[in-house]
């Protein structure tokens, strides 16, 4: 029988391998070792290949299609629909094996290697900003213990450390003093780490036109638009802006039956580092518009006089979302209402 279509299911040490026919008959069933897999693949004939977009999915993707074969990735969450009973990782291939068949099924473009080194700087940046957040909440912590009080943000927390090195032994005790210094050096290091990783992000969106163009919309800076120039590689997959705010859980959810449409919270599915990046720059923007007189402004000051400013900065960020589909389907720079 000649393999058409094989479900791969990725692990660390040890992969499992489920192969069918074009009638859906089992072919074999593997497991494989990390350093046997391109071996293996390499002796079958061209075919489907699927698997779970997951850790190191878009590496394996490529390295396999080098072999000449079609790889497919797919959202872990709709190949759980296919999975029968138990969960094990030969049952969890030939859902794999499975799904990859469904002509409705929808598939994760593959990134490449730079695209996927482009992340890996967003999500290096990410950590650090969330590891300096860590120092400066200790940092806070411990002053308050002795009476140094500050406001919250990373300016005032810089001026407060100038207060703990002008401090004395009276107002801050030699032994805490030497604590927060060690905060503080690391607090240093933290923010010049962040700053080149940013000046590498910079250096290229100057270089990736796509990015250049998703910054000419309002909200979106240089971080949001490195981030969904590396993330979107195809924007052909989604129908419609609105199917691309829906990915990026900017949609409330459904509980719809019988002809009754009951729509909940936001989903907050997809990309949450998308999301947020999104949302921030919403944020901006409807602050903005209080004083602006920009096209979108009089849109933002109506919804404030009904809605919280919380869920129209979500609408903002779901109308951005729409804005950025339609930049990077139609390849053009974002034209203002006004100048339509």
């Amino acid at each position: 029988m000649e393999i058409t279509t094989i479900g791969l299911d990725l692990a660390k040490p040890v992969f499992q391998l489920h192969a069918v026919d074009a009638n859906g008959n089992v072919v074999w069933r593997k497991k494989l070792r990390r350093s046997a897999l391109l071996d293996t693949l390499a002796k079958v004939p061209a075919c489907l290949i699927g698997m779970e977009a997951c850790a190191t999915a878009h590496y394996w993707a490529r390295e396999i299609a080098a072999l000449g074969h079609l790889v497919r990735l797919m959202p872990p969450a709709y190949v759980k629909a296919y999975l029968r009973r138990q969960k094990n990782d030969a049952a969890d291939a030939e859902a794999i094996c499975e799904a990859v068949r469904r002509p409705t099924m929808r598939f994760v473009p593959v990134k490449s290697a730079e695209r996927q080194a482009v992340l890996a700087l967003h999500r290096s940046r990410e950590l650090l900003v969330r590891q300096r957040t860590m120092l400066i909440n200790a940092i806070r912590g411990h002053c308050a213990e002795f009476g140094l009080v500050t406001a919250q943000g990373v300016r005032a927390a810089r001026e407060l450390m100038e207060r703990v090195e002008q401090a004395d032994s009276s107002v801050l005790p030699d032994i805490a003093r030497s604590v927060v210094m060690a905060l503080t050096e690391q607090f240093k290091t933290l923010a010049y780490q962040i700053q080149a990783l940013s000046r590498q992000l910079l250096v290229w969106h100057r270089q990736d036109e796509t990015s250049q163009r998703l910054a000419t919309i309002p909200g979106v800076g240089v971080i949001s638009a490195t981030a969904l120039a590396a993330s979107v590689v195809n924007p052909a997959q989604f129908r419609s802006g609105r199917e691309f705010a829906a990915s990026l859980g900017l949609v409330p959810r459904q509980n719809s039956s019988g002809g009754k449409d009951k729509l909940g919270r936001i989903s907050k599915m997809g990309d949450r580092y998308l999301r947020k990046l999104l949302v921030v720059g919403a944020t901006s923007v409807v602050r903005r518009a209080r004083t602006s007189d920009a096209p979108t402004a009089s849109w933002i000051r109506s919804l404030l006089e009904r809605k919280p400013a919380r869920l129209v900065t979500v609408a903002m960020a779901n109308k951005t979302a729409r804005i950025i589909w339609a930049v990077l389907a139609r390849g053009e720079n974002y034209r203002s209402p006004a100048t339509i």
